[in-house]
């Protein structure tokens, strides 16, 4: 029944990133719910621009860094991604999304390789506002 209503709830709410400000913006039924920072791609690995939706949501979440593709299991001290990944793009081969962040002091800033980087606690709190399938627009 949970993911029912959350599945319901992707029709009803949608995410606005806006680069230049490095915030995500949730809405619900047009109104503005929340809003949260976000470390967004350094240069040569920006984040894609554009009109997409949630495609995975996982807890706990390994990691495979994109030029070594080394994988950082779930749980590890060094796992980038922290203990929630919200994916909302990929070419195949590489994922962007919103996660977690092992060094939170870098939220704010363009030093990702793509993806939305935010506050654990953040990240935790925006999980529960979306499901598969919600809108997300990322803008600059």
């Amino acid at each position: 029944m949970l993911e029912t209503a959350q599945a319901a709830s992707a029709w009803q709410s949608h995410l606005v990133v806006d680069l230049s400000d490095r915030l995500v913006y949730v809405y619900r039924d047009d109104r503005l719910q929340a809003s949260y920072p976000v470390a967004v791609g350094q240069l040569g690995w920006e984040t894609p621009t554009g009109s997409f939706q949630v495609l995975q949501m996982n807890q706990n979440p390994a990691w495979r860094q994109p030029i070594t593709g080394e994988v950082i299991p779930s749980g590890a001290n060094d796992n980038p991604l922290g203990d929630r990944w919200i994916g909302f793009w990929s070419d195949g081969r590489h994922q962007i999304g919103f996660h977690g962040t092992n060094e939170e002091h870098l939220i704010g800033q363009a030093v990702s390789h793509g993806c939305l980087r935010m506050r654990n606690q953040d990240i935790r709190m925006l999980y529960q506002q979306v499901a598969k399938g919600t809108l997300v627009l990322v803008r600059r």
